[in-house]
């Protein structure tokens, strides 16, 4: 199955060691300034429902982005309805603890991104890292403790080297960049001692930097496979307590505290941008009453106004967990 990977401009020299700690950014105006010096333009969405019941699906006109525009005939090849973007709940406890408390994305899209606007993939990969640092300030803003993306896949891995070294290096230079801000926890989850070395180091410096952190949890998920988590988590399991007797329930409870995301919230709601309709193998176990969210805009298009629409539908789901 196909998946889209991040690759980006070449990096600076591998971190050694965990540089000083900043002083945090208190507003989110302060962030953005620390994250870059030049403002980005904000695009209104317009998408269409698909009536599938769990999952909502929007389409988008191509953008009118910040580079070349997109050729005669590009996009998803629908037409699109507009309709208004609704204004999603934010903050803590909104929406009378209706809001998710995690919520995942599965980054998709940056290759169709660059052919559409004639533009090259290391440029396609730098205006997904920026979505991400966009999307950490947006999450939040709306009170969501927890935020998991998924980078990088175990298959991925299988690629050139010459294509997987751009994906790292953009990943960890954003990374790199995030940990400045001071206020959120960073965690590399997956197989991630498969990596080269500096890209490694790199990563393990970033949470060194920002394991003190008392906001928000982002999980960044590189030479990521949801089977091979569970795998391991049995592994784990067996490891500790083959010679305990256990019931099926306990079973249950003590994998979950070996999964990658052991300790936090299962998640809520599920986005996968850029029109693909599946999980693609991503945290089975942790999204098994996920709400999901597919849409057509291609992540370096997701804006502000995508994210309060996703919110929105979801504060509309009456989740049940099959009662």
């Amino acid at each position: 199955m196909r998946r889209e990977s991040h690759r980006g401009r070449g990096a600076d020299d591998a971190l050694a060691a965990p540089a000083a700690r900043p002083r945090p950014c208190t507003t989110r105006e302060q962030a953005s300034t620390q994250w870059r010096s030049t403002g980005r333009q904000v695009r209104p969405g317009v998408g269409r429902p698909v009536g599938i019941p769990g999952t909502m699906t929007t389409t988008r006109s191509p953008s009118r982005a910040h580079l070349s525009p997109p050729q005669s005939g590009a996009g998803t090849g629908t037409v699109p309805v507009p309709v208004p973007v609704p204004e999603s709940p934010s903050g803590p406890g909104w929406g009378e603890g209706r809001g998710p408390r995690h919520i995942a994305v599965i980054l998709d899209g940056n290759r169709r991104w660059a052919a559409r606007h004639g533009t090259t993939l290391p440029q396609a990969y730098r205006q997904g890292a920026d979505r991400v640092y966009d999307l950490a300030l947006w999450c939040e803003e709306a009170g969501i403790g927890h935020v998991t993306v998924w980078a990088l896949s175990t298959d991925n891995l299988a690629r050139p080297p010459e294509t997987v070294e751009p994906i790292l290096q953009a990943v960890t230079d954003g990374l790199q960049r995030m940990s400045s801000v001071g206020r959120w926890r960073i965690r590399a989850i997956g197989e991630v001692d498969r990596l080269p070395p500096e890209h490694l180091g790199r990563l393990r410096a970033v949470e060194r930097r920002s394991e003190e952190a008392r906001g928000m949890t982002i999980n960044v998920a590189l030479a990521y496979d949801g089977r091979h988590d569970i795998v391991n988590a049995v592994v784990e399991l067996l490891h500790r307590h083959a010679t305990q007797p256990l019931d099926g329930l306990a079973v249950e409870d003590l994998l979950a505290r070996y999964l990658s995301t052991a300790g936090q919230p299962e998640i809520d709601l599920v986005i996968r941008t850029s029109g693909e309709q599946r999980l693609s193998g991503f945290m089975p176990w942790q999204t098994a009453f996920s709400e999901l969210y597919f849409t057509d805009t291609a992540w370096p298009d997701f804006d502000h106004d995508d994210f309060r629409a996703a919110l929105a539908w979801y504060a509309g789901r009456q989740r049940r967990h099959g009662r």
